[in-house]
C-alpha cells in the first residue's frame, strides 16, 4: 500500500488532527510499537491535554517481548515464512495490547524492518495494524506499507535512512489513524 501524503501537512498537523478525533468521539488509545521504538506515543504526547486520550505504549521490539507482553504466538514469530514483519503478527499485537489496557478503546501496532542489514524481501516493509475494543481478530484492519529507499531529509538534516523511515512512518500512521477516525 502506498500512502500519498500532503507534502503541505506536517506530521505535526495530522498529529493533532488525530487528537482532535480521540478528543471528540471521547476515545482512548494505546500503541504496541516495534519498528517505531515508541516514536507514536511521543509524538502524539507532545499534545497538550493528550492524557485524556493516550494510555501508553509497550515497546516491543524483540520477539520474545512480543509474545511475553503482547501474547503473540512464537511459532509466528519463528515461522521463516511469516515473521515478526507480518500482517498476523501485527493483528496479534493490536489484540494483545488491547486486552492488556482495559481503558483503551482503540489500538495500533506496527512492526516491520527498516534496515540497515534486512533481508531484502522485508527491508522497508512494515505492517499497521488497528483494532477496536469488541472486534475479533479478522476484524482488525491491517495495512501493509512499503516505506522508500530514501527521504529528502537524510540529506537536508543528515539523519540515517533508518531514522528518516520511522519519521516517515510516523507521519504515515497519524495520516492513516485520522482518516479512521473521520470514518
Amino acid at each position: 500500500m502506498t500512502i500519498k501524503l500532503n507534502p503541505a501537512q506536517t506530521t505535526q498537523d495530522y498529529t493533532l488532527q488525530v487528537s482532535a478525533q480521540l478528543k471528540a468521539k471521547r476515545l482512548r488509545i494505546v500503541f504496541a510499537e516495534s519498528c517505531t521504538a515508541g516514536l507514536l506515543a511521543a509524538t502524539l504526547g507532545q499534545i497538550p491535554g493528550i492524557s485524556e486520550s493516550l494510555c501508553g505504549s509497550a515497546v516491543t521490539y524483540r520477539n520474545a517481548t512480543k509474545a511475553g507482553w503482547l501474547g503473540v504466538d512464537t511459532k509466528l514469530l519463528d515461522d521463516p515464512a511469516i515473521t515478526a514483519v507480518s500482517d498476523p503478527v501485527a493483528r496479534q499485537m493490536a489484540k494483545g495490547v488491547l486486552q492488556m489496557t482495559p481503558e483503551a478503546d482503540l489500538a495500533v501496532s506496527v512492526t516491520g524492518h527498516l534496515g540497515p542489514d534486512a533481508p531484502t524481501d522485508q527491508d522497508g516493509l512494515v505492517f499497521v495494524g488497528i483494532a477496536q475494543r469488541k472486534q475479533s481478530e479478522q476484524d482488525i484492519i491491517v495495512h501493509r506499507i512499503e516505506l522508500e529507499s530514501s527521504y529528502p531529509q537524510q540529506q537536508e538534516r543528515n539523519v540515517s535512512l533508518r531514522v528518516a523511515r520511522q519519521e516517515a512512518l510516523v507521519q504515515t500512521i497519524m495520516k492513516l489513524l485520522n482518516s479512521f477516525l473521520q470514518q
